[in-house]
C-alpha cells in the first residue's frame, strides 16, 4: 500500500493499492511493447508530443502545485515555479535532441565512418520526493527524446504525484506508454530492474540505497545513471560581495525547507569577515515564515516525513553538544505537522556531525577558515561531490578554484542550480554519469560506430 501522507497535519489523506508482481511486469510490458513505434517516430514527432506535455503541464500548473504542497509540503510559491521548469526541460529536448543526438563523422580507413546514437529501448526511472515534478522531467523529457519509452517509480510518500504526471501524457494526448506509472514499494525495485526488458536505470536518491541500486544494475550489466546526496560547500572569501553572497547562500539553503541536494549546505567563510557576514545569514534567516505551504505567503514548508525531522534534529543536537553556537532555531516545534525552524549553527568543524553528514532541511552550517588554503580544504573534506560556490572578485582565483574543487558543477558568484542546457551530477560519494544538456541526452543512447567500406 502506498500511503499519502500531509507532512503540514500528519494526518493521512490517501492510500493507493501497491502493484503486484504480476502487474508491475505487466506495466512495465506496456512500455516495452510501445517502445518500437516511438523509436521509430522522427524527432519532429517526437517533440510536437513533448511541447504538447509541456503545454499540459502549465495548463494544470496550479494543481500540480497544491498537489506538492499536500504530499511533501514544498510551498506553493515554489511549486508553480517547478511545473514551469518541468515544462521548459521538455520544451528545451524538443527543441535540440536532433543536435545533440546528430550523427557524427569520424576519419578512419573505411570510405566512411560515422556514430550514431539509437536508443537503448525501455528505462527505468527511480526518482525522489523532494522535487516530483522538476526530478520526472529531468528523466523524462531526455530519454523519450532520444527514442526510450520511460518507467517511472516514484518515492512512494508521493503516490498522486506520480499518478498526475502519467496523466499529463495522456492529457497531452502523447502515444500510449511512453511513459508508464510504477505504483510500487520499494522493496520491488530489484524486481523492475532485473527485469530483462528494462535496458537501463536511472537513480536519484540516498547513497545507500544508490549503492543497492547500482549493484543489482551491474549484476545484470545494465547502465546507470546516479545522483546521490550532496554536502555543498559554498566558501566565501573576503573581497566577496557581502551583501550579494548572502542573500544567494540563504536563498540556496532555504529553498524547499532545505530539503534540495544542490543546496548550499557548508558555508565557509574567510576569517575576516566571518562574523560580518555570519550577522547578515542571521538577519536574513529570521525573516523566513514558516506555515501551511498552501499559503502565497509561505516561505518554508515542513519537512517531508517524521522519521526525516527526527534524523535532522538529531544532528543539530548533536553538533550543538560538540560545541557549536545555535544562533537561531535548533528546537522541535510544537503543533501539528513536521515542521522545523531555520536554524543557525555557527563555529562547526570538520569533526561535527552537521559537517560530516547531509544536513537536509533549513539548517544552515557555517565554518570560519583562516585563509583560502584552508577554505579549499575544508570544501573537499566530505565524501560528497555535488555541487559548491564561490565567492570572490578576484576572477583569476575563482577559476582556480573552481577546477580544484572535487565536485560535478561549480557556481561562481551565483547560486548552484540545475539548468536544462548544462550538464549536472556528481563525483566520489554524489554518484556518476550526468543528466541534463547536450551530455545527459548520451547516458541512454547506444553510441554506435559505422564503418562504411
Amino acid at each position: 500500500m502506498l500511503i499519502a501522507t500531509n507532512p503540514c497535519s500528519g494526518k493521512i489523506i490517501a492510500e493507493y493499492p501497491s502493484l503486484n508482481n504480476s502487474e508491475l511486469h505487466e506495466r512495465i510490458g506496456d512500455a516495452f511493447r510501445a517502445a518500437d513505434q516511438w523509436q521509430a517516430c522522427s524527432y519532429d514527432e517526437r517533440a510536437t508530443t513533448l511541447r504538447a506535455v509541456a503545454a499540459e503541464l502549465r495548463k494544470q500548473k496550479t494543481y500540480l502545485a497544491e498537489l506538492m504542497a499536500l504530499e511533501m509540503g514544498k510551498p506553493v510559491k515554489e511549486g508553480g515555479p517547478e511545473v514551469e521548469k518541468a515544462a521548459g526541460c521538455a520544451e528545451y529536448y524538443a527543441d535540440h535532441a536532433a543536435e545533440h543526438l546528430a550523427p557524427q563523422t569520424l576519419p578512419s580507413d573505411a570510405s566512411i565512418s560515422y556514430v550514431c546514437h539509437p536508443p537503448l529501448g525501455t528505462l527505468l526511472g527511480i526518482l525522489p520526493w523532494n522535487a516530483p515534478l522538476w526530478l520526472a522531467f529531468r528523466y523524462l523529457a531526455p530519454a523519450l527524446m532520444a527514442g526510450n519509452t520511460c518507467v517511472m517509480k516514484h518515492d512512494p510518500y508521493v503516490p498522486a504525484c506520480a499518478i498526475a504526471i502519467a496523466k499529463i501524457f495522456a492529457d497531452a494526448g502523447a502515444p500510449a506508454n511512453i511513459v508508464v506509472n510504477l505504483g510500487i514499494d520499494n522493496d520491488a525495485i530489484e524486481t523492475a530492474i532485473r527485469d530483462p526488458r528494462i535496458a537501463a536505470v536511472s537513480f536519484t536518491g540516498s547513497g545507500n540505497a544508490g549503492r543497492i541500486v547500482a549493484a543489482i544494475a551491474g549484476s545484470e550489466i545494465k547502465p546507470t545513471v546516479l545522483e546521490l546526496g550532496g554536502s555543498d560547500p559554498c566558501i566565501v572569501l573576503a573581497d566577496a560581495d557581502l551583501e550579494t553572497a548572502a542573500d544567494v547562500a540563504t536563498l540556496s539553503r532555504m529553498i524547499n525547507a532545505g530539503q534540495s541536494c544542490i543546496a548550499a549546505k557548508r558555508i565557509i567563510v574567510e576569517d575576516t569577515v566571518y562574523d560580518t557576514f555570519v550577522e547578515k545569514l542571521q538577519s536574513r534567516m529570521a525573516k523566513f515564515k514558516s506555515g501551511d505551504p498552501l499559503l502565497a505567503d509561505t516561505d518554508v514548508g515542513p519537512i517531508a516525513r517524521e522519521d526525516l525531522r527526527q534524523n535532522l534534529h538529531r544532528q543539530v543536537t548533536d553538533t550543538i553538544n560538540a560545541g557549536a553556537k545555535c544562533l537561531l532555531g535548533g528546537e522541535l516545534t510544537d503543533g501539528p505537522g513536521f515542521f522545523y525552524p531555520p536554524t543557525l549553527l555557527i563555529d562547526v568543524t570538520e569533526n561535527m556531525c552537521a559537517f560530516k553528514e547531509e544536513t537536509f532541511g533549513p539548517v544552515m552550517v557555517v565554518i570560519r577558515a583562516a585563509d583560502v588554503e584552508e577554505a579549499m580544504q575544508l570544501a573537499n573534506e566530505t565524501p560528497y561531490g555535488l555541487g559548491a560556490a564561490v565567492w570572490t572578485k578576484n576572477a583569476e582565483l575563482a577559476t582556480s578554484i573552481a577546477n580544484r574543487l572535487e565536485t560535478g558543477q561549480v557556481a561562481i558568484n551565483g547560486i548552484v542550480k540545475t539548468d536544462s542546457r548544462l550538464p549536472s551530477g556528481g563525483v566520489k560519494g554524489s554518484g556518476y554519469g550526468r543528466e541534463l544538456g547536450p551530455h545527459g541526452i548520451k547516458e541512454f543512447v547506444n553510441t554506435k560506430q559505422i564503418w562504411v567500406k
